[in-house]
């Protein structure tokens, strides 16, 4: 089964938690903070794996969780950092957040890696509190939480030749007589429900990868037929090759096929038909095929290479190959990427984001939530009273109590963290 589009979960690993302890050795008296750092929790990184062609693999798994960092530990031992958990994409592959719609990364080559979730840092011993006012702390930080999102992934094939048509045009035929791919044929429209990919030789033994993409018709970019769903895997193509049916068995003109498929693909993506593009005459073996073609020459106004073939007796197939490894060698593959990644500074204004908001539960109590606060709450060790005395210091510096006054909470009233409560006093 072919899969190209698919949203998955990753989870960054938590930082290790940093350690209270304090030097005990016989003949070190006050020997100080000692409590070392935790590790630094492992990355979530997507790596190209060109053996793959399909996002099938995440239809099954699709929540990834990296491991979190070892916690610190006594005589200012840091604790280990997590290996970063790598996951194999395809080639062609674009990640995207899922909220945003924002591209995380675009992965196209062999073995090239983004990171698209960041594990958190390792928390902070008490060796690291440690002043010449407070010299033995008993204060530690909690791991920084990992970061965790889910992300849209589409695999856009990396084929050199993509060929476009209405269905039943021959598609399917020709790439299976140019090439060793086996697709499914027969004589009814939307045989090929997956696009299929092959590699062709040349006789002069120059190769390229071709793409049958199907469910192209009238409306594909608007979602009609199947066109929709696979419309994405023509933008890697570097060369289109246009397949007609010049027999018009099925009462279709040819030119308004070829003027129909190429609004279709303008429509989608207006780079596509500036594309370079060959015309591919098929089943020219069928009677009252060449009058077709010499009446959609008349009709054709740009001046396009057009090759009249039969993939069934396979007249004319040595010429169309030789046309497109010609063709292919004129553009270079770093064209396709760069022509879509300008480089551009955007300086705007952004509102800079609150650290906390305060809401109100129906039972009276008022609710504090924020990244900033709720990560702070995450890294604060409730069990000692030095790190609740810290974390009740942050807030304050950061606005809450003030806050909570002119939201009109009074002395005795709950504030809810999270899945914490604690009393608010004057």
């Amino acid at each position: 089964m072919f899969v190209d589009q698919v949203q998955v979960f990753v989870k960054a690993g938590d930082g290790g938690n940093g350690m209270v302890a304090f030097r005990r050795e016989k003949y070190v008296p006050k020997g100080g903070p000692a409590g070392g750092d935790g590790g630094n929790g492992g990355d979530v990184i997507f790596e190209v794996d060109e053996g793959l062609n399909t996002l099938m693999d995440f239809r099954y798994q699709k929540h990834f969780k990296a491991s979190r960092g070892e916690n610190g530990m006594s005589k200012g031992q840091h604790g280990k950092n997590a290996d970063p958990l790598v996951v194999k994409v395809p080639p062609g592959t674009t990640v995207k957040d899922a909220d945003t719609g924002e591209v995380i990364a675009d992965l196209v080559e062999h073995e090239q890696q983004a990171v698209i979730a960041k594990g958190g840092r390792g928390g902070r011993g008490n060796i690291r509190f440690a002043t010449p006012r407070n010299r033995a702390p008993e204060i530690a930080e909690n791991g920084e939480p990992g970061q965790e999102r889910y992300v849209q992934l589409e695999l856009k094939l990396l084929a050199d030749v993509g060929l476009v048509g209405y269905p039943s045009v021959g598609k399917s035929t020709l790439l299976s007589v140019v090439t060793a791919a086996k697709p499914k044929i027969a004589d009814y429209h939307f045989t090929t429900l997956v696009p299929n990919l092959g590699v062709v030789e040349t006789d002069d033994h120059r190769s390229f990868v071709m793409a049958d993409l199907p469910g192209l018709i009238e409306g594909a970019h608007e979602g009609v037929g199947l066109g929709h769903q696979f419309l994405r895997h023509v933008e890697r193509t570097r060369v289109i090759v246009h397949v007609i049916d010049m027999s018009a068995m099925e009462g279709r003109d040819p030119y308004d096929d070829y003027v129909t498929i190429n609004n279709e693909l303008k429509e989608y993506d207006e780079r596509l038909s500036k594309r370079p593009q060959i015309i591919v005459a098929n089943k020219m073996d069928m009677p009252e095929s060449d009058e077709n073609l010499e009446a959609f020459k008349e009709k054709l106004t740009e001046d396009l290479p057009i090759f009249p073939i039969s993939a069934i007796t396979r007249q004319g197939l040595k010429e169309l190959l030789f046309a497109v490894a010609d063709l292919l060698e004129q553009i270079p593959k770093e064209e396709l990427y760069e022509e879509k990644t300008e480089e551009r500074v955007l300086y705007k204004f952004e509102k800079k984001e609150e650290p906390f908001q305060i809401t109100r539960d129906p039972d009276g109590a008022f609710v504090l939530s924020g990244e900033k606060i709720e990560k702070l709450f995450k890294m604060t060790d409730f069990t000692r009273d030095e790190s609740i005395q810290r974390f009740s210091r942050q807030m304050r510096h950061m606005g809450v109590d003030d806050a909570l006054r002119k939201r009109g909470a009074k002395d005795g009233d709950t504030v809810r963290l999270m899945d914490y409560e604690f009393e608010f006093v004057e």
